[in-house]
């Protein structure tokens, strides 16, 4: 994949950067989270992670018009290459006030093209399903099927063991 920091589109909205591990990054914005990640031990094995992951950070612009945003990341996703030719969205975080404004979209869409530039065809994301309801994960559900993931298995486990 990419070595070393890179910008990814700068001429948008969120610039998303790779290439660079911010396991500090990570810890602040899942403990901005715990409606999704309220496990310690879950979260201490994804900071943990975030030492070793493909990292891909998304920044504000500096004419972005969110406030209080300038100087820090306000979302994170984390990839784990299992195969040359596979990926996996192992992690991806976004600051809870900023839901909804494109973070997520910009850090897969700039995951994607690392991937397809690397000859990856499959890219798959684990989250709750159906069978599971749950109010937060259902507004990451919507996202994960706007993106056009399908479903294409239903583990028989859930909770940390199941991760991303």
């Amino acid at each position: 994949m990419t070595s070393g920091p890179k910008q990814i589109w700068p001429d948008r909205l969120w610039l998303v950067t790779s290439g660079e591990q911010d396991p500090d990054t990570v810890d602040r914005l899942l403990r901005s989270l715990p409606d999704w990640f309220g496990i310690e031990s879950a979260n201490a094995n994804y900071v943990a992670k975030a030492r070793d992951l493909s990292t891909y950070l998304a920044w504000p612009t500096p004419d972005s018009p969110v406030p209080g945003t300038a100087g820090h990341p306000v979302g994170v996703l984390l990839v784990a290459r299992h195969f040359p030719e596979s990926a996996e969205i192992y992690l991806m975080a976004v600051e809870p006030a900023l839901h909804r404004r494109g973070i997520g979209r910009a850090l897969v869409e700039a995951l994607e093209a690392d991937l397809l530039a690397d000859g990856v065809g499959l890219l798959q994301v684990k989250t709750l399903g159906p069978s599971q309801p749950d109010a937060n994960y259902e507004r990451t559900g919507g996202s994960t099927r706007a993106w056009a993931f399908g479903r294409w298995r239903k583990f028989p486990t859930s909770g940390p063991a199941i991760h991303a």
